[in-house]
């Protein structure tokens, strides 16, 4: 199993921005800032090439085996899964949007606090 202490998470080149998002077309209310939603979006695209590009490079280089595109989509997931499952994966995430935070004060646990509404 590689250690994923010896990787870095490096910005993919920049490339066109993603189609604003159409606010009037979600039935959700917009909680986020806007701004703050398009850089994170920025980044989870940047992360989502970055991924691919490693894995595009490891098969290239002979390092990896893929039978199918079903194994590269399955292998893929796993590697996006523990890159945002890591404390540097939201770490990653926190600094493209505007926030310092170091990764081991990620909390990877988040306490979910939903608000119920009484029945009426």
């Amino acid at each position: 199993m590689l250690d994923s202490s010896k990787f870095q998470l490096v910005p993919a080149a920049s490339k066109k921005s993603p189609a604003a998002p159409d606010a009037g077309s979600s039935p959700f209310r917009v909680v986020v800032d806007p701004q703050m939603r398009a850089q994170l979006r920025r980044a989870l695209i940047d992360l989502i090439d970055n991924h691919d590009e490693a894995l595009a490079a490891h098969f290239a280089d002979g390092k990896l085996n893929l039978e199918s595109y079903k194994e590269y989509l399955e292998v893929f997931a796993r590697s996006l899964h523990e890159t945002m499952g890591s404390r540097e994966g939201v770490s990653y995430l926190l600094r493209a949007i505007g926030f310092d935070v170091p990764p081991d004060q990620v909390n990877l646990r988040p306490e979910l606090r939903w608000k119920f509404r009484p029945e009426t």
